[in-house]
């Protein structure tokens, strides 16, 4: 799938329009949480790294955009969206296992991840969220 940008790439380079799209602070965060079973603005919220709301909903409607989260309304009044992994989004989670045990072999105080996190696959998580549907 090709990312749309009204700018140009910096660079043709896959690891570098990746990094565009995915590497600021906080895009992995929300996507690490989602995986985690988290769906809802509030529960973003509640992680321990404390996003700014501002910055929170620039990254969730930056990751609609480019098609690696998709949002539905579960409250009419006022509109309130549960957001879901796309199959694109799902496919980040081998990329993040494998940044996770990239750091904890140098950085071992870093916290581990739920029991069953390595174990996931991104088919298994687009299972989970076609069960809540």
């Amino acid at each position: 799938m090709k990312i749309e940008s009204s700018s140009a790439p910096r660079s043709l380079c896959p690891l570098s329009k990746a990094l565009e799209l995915i590497g600021d602070k906080w895009s992995l965060v929300i996507v690490r949480d989602m995986c985690l079973g988290k769906k809802r603005y509030g529960d973003f919220q509640q992680s321990p790294e404390g996003i700014p709301t501002n910055i929170l909903a620039d990254r969730l409607k930056k990751l609609e955009e480019h098609g690696i989260i998709g949002k539905r309304s579960y409250q009419q009044k006022p509109v309130r969206y549960e957001y879901f992994l796309t199959p694109k989004g799902a496919d980040l989670l081998p990329v993040m296992q494998q940044l996770i045990i990239w750091m904890k072999k140098y950085d071992p105080d870093c916290w581990t991840p739920p029991e069953g996190f390595y174990d996931a696959t991104p088919e298994s998580l687009l299972q989970a969220y076609s069960e809540i549907e």
